[in-house]
């Protein structure tokens, strides 16, 4: 089980999993049960996650690639299509769109929320391009409503990387009823955890039947619909993957899932000390919030005024991680990474906004279980170190 930060100097690592007794009894229950994987909970999970998300249907999956990929796959993406998706993002966000042939499409981004930039989206819209992925950046909803009009208006399917963004809220709305397909992660640090896994969201019955046969090889029947109906037979009706989650997994989502709603408050809580403590510091600035979104704070990420300071980011980063404070970086440009510049001739310049952020952006630890002592700890560190590099 996870221990608390305790100490002083113990270091604070930027996200942290929370795993507490009722997490491990429902998972031993699974243990000793009859079904470890294809069974009863798997079901049980997607509905509740449904009902959490506000969206119809519910896919789990092995991960939240595997989600996207899922996505992909159930809206037709494939060879010489387009995808359009931001540079501040994980890349897999991005490789979706390759595994299914297709070329992803970069949009810049928005310089004071770092969500993609709805006018950038527009511009890059071309007859191939068959969808349009949004990323809900550190947990803030992006704006679903302009992106929603825009992917309308061309024909495209609006997607929405929401990883990052359980618990949200879009104008009062759950993020997983804001797009066509939403994809979440389950991922140790992310809003809760299943150890490994994802989630897709829909409202289309279509669509969760095509991304529930694609996690399981395309086959028409699981294992446990053969043994309801007593039959060996099956059929492959698509190429899929074995992207199944297991009974064993949803068993510490279901559990996990119920403390949700007390765990998106107390990252909002440790969000407001921050904002408070490091406003009148003008060496760095808090990620903007929009008056319509309730974010999750996935992540708390500050950008550094490099003009103010001595000393470029990558300083002020080991000195914090010299006083044990997690930081991290969230994230290099997805274009900047040899395997995008070799293979689709991307570089710098494409996406001069993100690439400016990248120079600048710090994401400072942000967990449930911190304390409020180590909040005061990381937010003094952070006065501390930027005061020692000012110019």
């Amino acid at each position: 089980m996870s221990t608390p930060t305790g100490s002083k100097t113990a270091p604070i690592p930027y996200g942290r999993h929370s795993i507490a007794d009722d997490d491990v009894e429902a998972v031993v229950e699974v243990l000793r049960s009859d079904w470890l994987t294809t069974g009863p909970v798997v079901p049980e999970f997607e509905r509740a996650f449904a009902g959490a998300a506000g969206s119809s249907h519910a896919v789990a999956v092995s991960s939240g690639t595997a989600a996207l990929h899922a996505a992909m796959h159930a809206l037709g993406v494939g060879p010489g299509d387009e995808v359009i998706v931001p540079p501040i993002t994980f890349v897999s966000t991005a490789n979706c769109a390759v595994f299914q042939g297709a070329r992803p499409v970069l949009a810049d981004v928005e310089p004071d929320t770092l969500l993609v930039d709805p006018e950038d989206v527009e511009r890059k819209i071309t007859p191939r391009t068959r969808a349009v992925i949004a990323v809900d950046y550190a947990g803030h909803p992006c704006d679903y409503d302009r992106l929603d009009e825009i992917a309308y208006r061309h024909g495209i399917a609006l997607v929405a990387d929401a990883c990052h963004s359980l618990g949200a809220r879009f104008k009062g709305r759950p993020v997983g009823s804001l797009a066509r397909v939403s994809a979440f992660s389950l991922h140790p640090v992310k809003a809760i955890t299943a150890g490994e896994g994802g989630v897709v969201t829909t409202d289309d019955p279509t669509l969760a039947d095509r991304m529930s046969r694609f996690r399981n090889h395309g086959i028409s029947l699981t294992a446990r619909d053969r043994e309801a109906r007593d039959t060996w037979i099956y059929e492959v009706t698509d190429l899929g993957y074995n992207y199944r989650i297991t009974d064993i997994q949803c068993a510490l989502g279901l559990s996990q899932l119920r403390k949700l709603e007390r765990w998106t408050e107390r990252r909002r809580q440790i969000a407001r000390r921050y904002d408070e403590m490091l406003r009148d510091l003008p060496q760095v600035e808090p990620l903007a919030v929009r008056p319509w979104a309730e974010p999750a704070y996935h992540l708390y990420v500050v950008r550094l005024n490099l003009p103010t300071l001595r000393v470029d980011r990558g300083e002020v980063f080991r000195r914090l991680r010299a006083r044990g404070i997690g930081v991290n970086v969230h994230y290099i440009p997805v274009h900047l990474h040899p395997y995008y510049r070799e293979r689709f001739g991307t570089g710098p310049g494409l996406c001069p906004v993100a690439e400016d952020a990248y120079e600048r952006i710090l994401t400072l630890p942000l967990f449930p279980r911190m304390t409020d002592a180590d909040v005061e700890r990381v937010a003094g560190e952070v006065i501390a170190v930027l005061g020692e590099c000012a110019r």
